[in-house]
């Protein structure tokens, strides 16, 4: 991998994180027509780097709800933080399961598989397309919203199926506000990519040889500065804009990857 497609990888994931069409279908996607011809353990680290440099973004976006949950948290009372806190955690519960129980089988998707990433394309449009439709969303996220909200990044963790699209849209159908739905979405996130990363390092799964560093951190550079700017962004464009445009969106790559797939590899 050279420089200039690391960087066009960190920009597309720091993009396409906050954005509900899968960051991980377009970085496989790009990867297949650069030649990427990575092992999948390889590639998967290079995009859980990425991941964690988008993660960075979203502490600084969002470090001052953060700092308040913090706060709340070590008050040791039964306040509004905790609670949001508890939320968050049982959000997690059934990615780290899926993570757990199939990590080598998620691991082999991040291979080029770019035929599946389409058909995940069009199942997050479609997803998408449904939430567009949703009424009367002004709820808060209740603990049971939290678990199928989980359920839906838990879903997500295939390559083509957007995360933020899967929660946002989940959320949105639930009822949920859709600014409280997309804060929720980026939040939930990043004990995740945090623990995945501490899991590889203690692993040793994670392992930059010589030729990979710079890279990795030329990516990690490109991922966090666009994450920056995508994240605040996007909570802006869930309230003012119809998620159709992303179902449409979705449509189109999805339709275009599986041709480039049939027609022209």
């Amino acid at each position: 991998m050279n420089l200039i497609e690391a960087f066009i990888l960190g920009i597309i994931q720091g993009l396409t994180e906050f954005l509900p069409v899968s960051s991980s279908g377009h970085l496989e996607i790009i990867k297949a027509l650069f030649g990427d011809h990575s092992l999948p353990k390889e590639s998967l680290t290079f995009t859980v780097v990425l991941h964690f440099a988008t993660a960075l973004s979203t502490l600084v976006v969002f470090r001052k709800e953060i700092l308040e949950i913090i706060k709340g948290i070590f008050q040791f009372t039964w306040n509004d933080e905790m609670r949001f806190s508890l939320k968050i955690i049982i959000s997690m519960l059934p990615a780290v399961v899926i993570g757990l129980l199939f990590e080598e089988q998620l691991e082999s998707f991040f291979n080029g598989k770019i035929l599946l990433v389409g058909f995940m394309l069009l199942v997050t449009g479609a997803l998408l397309f449904l939430a567009d439709k949703a009424k009367n969303t002004n709820k808060g996220v209740s603990y049971t919203n939290a678990l199928l909200i989980g359920i839906s990044q838990a879903i997500a963790m295939l390559p083509g199926i957007s995360r933020s699209g899967a929660t946002i849209s989940t959320s949105v159908l639930l009822g949920v506000d859709r600014e409280r739905a997309a804060r929720f979405s980026f939040l939930m996130v990043v004990p995740l990519i945090f623990g995945k990363v501490a899991k590889d390092l203690m692993g040793g799964e994670i392992n930059f040889s010589s030729q990979q560093i710079m890279p990795i951190s030329v990516g990690f550079i490109a991922a966090f500065i666009a994450g920056l700017w995508a994240c605040t962004w996007m909570i802006n464009l869930v309230k003012r804009s119809k998620l159709i445009y992303f179902a449409m969106y979705c449509f189109l790559i999805g339709l275009m990857a599986i041709g480039y797939q049939l027609f022209f590899n």
